[in-house]
């Protein structure tokens, strides 16, 4: 039984060696893609970052294509996590936080919209869209004075993401830049606001 047990306790310890090594190509993986897209990821590069060769990686991942897909199975996970913030944020201040926090996050999903010719790629921000979406629109209608127009919010919404992600990078997404941008946004609401244009917004005819 003895011999058992540390047979049991020896195969633990590699699997959480393993798993912490995954972690590493993973994460080192995911900041490559997020910062320079897809082309940055050379398996000889990362795996000098991870301090393994890259036998270690084919071991893992057995090639590029599996380890891609693993890395947007990453990015949902993390895209679901975003999600469930963002659906109990109170106030514009927190929601910044948020964004200011998970901003390898946002800039990786700023590669997949570049990169969207890739069927995976834009299946992987389609599929984010769907939890991202409901889970902002409650504070997104209260910070840009919207509350009472559903229809109208989420058509900004969509039109703000693609501008958004357009825009930043690992130099302008920040705390000031963002609040600026809300700011543009706010001010072309109260532009459509001021006049008749929202009576054709509303989702009616």
């Amino acid at each position: 039984m003895t011999w058992l047990l540390t047979a049991f306790s020896q195969t633990l310890a590699a699997t959480d060696k393993m798993r912490a090594t995954e972690k590493s190509w993973i994460e080192i993986g995911y900041r490559h893609f997020a910062l320079e897209g897809p082309r940055a990821l050379k398996i000889e590069r990362i795996s000098k970052e991870v301090g393994k060769n890259k036998s270690s990686f084919y071991h893992l991942f057995a090639d590029i294509e599996i380890f891609t897909r693993r890395l947007l199975n990453y990015h949902y996970e993390q895209a679901k996590v975003i999600a469930s913030k963002e659906a109990v944020t109170k106030n514009e201040h927190e929601l910044i936080e948020i964004l200011v926090n998970h901003k390898i996050d946002l800039l990786f999903n700023r590669q997949l919209r570049i990169n969207r010719e890739n069927p995976e790629f834009e299946n992987c921000f389609k599929k984010i869209d769907k939890i991202s979406l409901p889970a902002i629109m409650p504070i997104w209608k209260g910070i840009i004075g919207l509350s009472e127009n559903s229809f109208l919010a989420e058509m900004v919404l969509v039109l703000s993401l693609e501008n958004f992600y357009l825009q930043i990078t690992d130099e302008t997404l920040n705390e000031a830049w963002i609040r600026a941008f809300f700011v543009k946004i706010k001010e072309m609401v109260r532009m459509f606001k001021s006049t008749k244009a929202t009576l054709s917004l509303d989702g009616t005819v």
